[in-house]
C-alpha cells in the first residue's frame, strides 16, 4: 500500500518539476536576449477533438495544457496557431 502511494506521488513531483522548468521558458526572454518565438502569442493547445486555446505565449500554452491534463483530456499538444488552423480545416 505504501509503495502504491509513493508511485502515485511520483508523477506529481515530476509534473511539479516540469512546470517549474517550463514556466521559465518565456521568462528567459528579456531585453538582454533577442526576441523569441516562445514569447510571441502564436501558440495553440489542441486535443484529439478540437483546439482548446489559441493566441497564447508558449508559457501560457504550457499552463493551459497542464490544466487540461488535470481534467483528463487526451491527445494534448502545443503547436503554432498556423498549424492548428490547418488541422482544424480538414
Amino acid at each position: 500500500m505504501k509503495a502504491e502511494k509513493e508511485e502515485n506521488q511520483k508523477p506529481n513531483k515530476g509534473q511539479a518539476a516540469r512546470k517549474k522548468k517550463n514556466s521559465s521558458a518565456a521568462k528567459s526572454v528579456s531585453s538582454k536576449n533577442p526576441p523569441s518565438e516562445l514569447a510571441e502569442q502564436r501558440w495553440s493547445v489542441v486535443t484529439f477533438e478540437s483546439r482548446a486555446a489559441a493566441g497564447l505565449t508558449y508559457d501560457e500554452a504550457i499552463q493551459k495544457l497542464d490544466k487540461l491534463r488535470e481534467e483528463n483530456k487526451f491527445g494534448l499538444c502545443i503547436i503554432t496557431d498556423e498549424a492548428a488552423e490547418r488541422v482544424n480545416s480538414k
